[in-house]
């Protein structure tokens, strides 16, 4: 009786250990592999000390890749700029097309969303945004021998656009009668103006830019989006990453840096006064052809 119970003692105490072993062991597993905050991770980022970035390699000047396969562009600049500011060593920037990026940053595949991206009332059900830092036009571009026209709403018009961009949700609305064709970027979608596959195509303004210069294409009508200014999507739930980003844009806006960014990828277009020096809002606001 004696040796029986001395086993079961011996057995209970092995039992208890392994399971407390376990409980320590999984702890241990989820403050490693998780995203949550702590000490040595107070931004909850996927990697601690590096921020992975989901983004769009040909939405020049905003992001896209040069010819060593790096992103530049002015919200690759500018979101570098206020990683550092927000004490980040490391900012890896990763293409995916744009209709399912949020998607990505929503199931923290990455931290961060970064591509000229709008922020809407929809789009925030699936991701956070920063604060807004970017506002400008919609442009309709076609061959500058069509005979695309704005006043007709582009009935019957083939109207290229790139899925999940503000520019279809925008088209739905406003160009019902137009036959939408969607694209995955906009060097498919302009290589099929081009060709004739679609007779227009609706970017953004600074986009449009580039490919009337390059093919000599037509700008058939400019529409403000002031509605919904670019900010940085982030997955729900991560406030501690989000202040610290709003933070940094702030810090940029104030001390000059994202105008000089801004004048730097934007040459001749007009300046947002609310994204500047607060010493330099009340001139900008007061003159049209800052």
């Amino acid at each position: 009786m004696i040796k029986t119970r001395t086993g079961r003692r011996a057995a209970l105490l092995s039992a208890a250990t392994a399971i407390a072993a376990l409980v320590l062991a999984g702890c241990g597993s989820s403050d490693s592999g998780s995203s949550s905050t702590s000490s040595d991770n107070p931004l909850g980022l996927i990697t601690p000390g590096q921020v992975s970035v989901a983004s769009v390699g040909d939405l020049k000047p905003y992001t896209f890749t040069d010819s060593s396969g790096n992103f530049t562009g002015f919200d690759v600049e500018l979101f570098k700029d206020v990683a550092k500011r927000a004490g980040i060593k490391k900012v890896e920037f990763t293409g995916q097309d744009f209709s399912g990026l949020l998607a990505a940053v929503a199931n923290k595949q990455f931290d961060v969303g970064v591509a000229a991206i709008g922020v809407t009332a929809e789009r925030k059900k699936t991701v956070d945004f920063s604060d807004g830092y970017l506002a400008g036009f919609l442009t309709i571009l076609a061959k500058p021998d069509s005979n695309v026209s704005y006043d007709n709403g582009l009935a019957g018009k083939r109207l290229g656009v790139v899925q999940g961009t503000l520019q279809e949700t925008y088209a739905v609305k406003n160009f019902p009668k137009a036959s939408l064709v969607r694209f995955p970027d906009n060097n498919s979608a302009i290589s099929g103006l081009n060709t004739g596959s679609i007779d227009a195509h609706f970017l953004d303004y600074e986009s449009a830019k580039t490919y009337m210069q390059k093919y000599g294409l037509k700008d058939v009508k400019d529409i403000p989006s002031f509605d919904a200014p670019a900010g940085f999507a982030i997955a729900k739930g991560n406030d501690a990453l989000k202040e610290a980003l709003n933070k940094g844009l702030a810090d940029a806006m104030e001390d000059g840096t994202w105008k000089k960014l801004y004048q730097k990828w934007f040459p001749g277009s007009p300046l947002t006064p609310q994204y500047l020096p607060k010493a330099e809002q009340t001139a900008a606001a007061a003159s049209p052809t800052s």
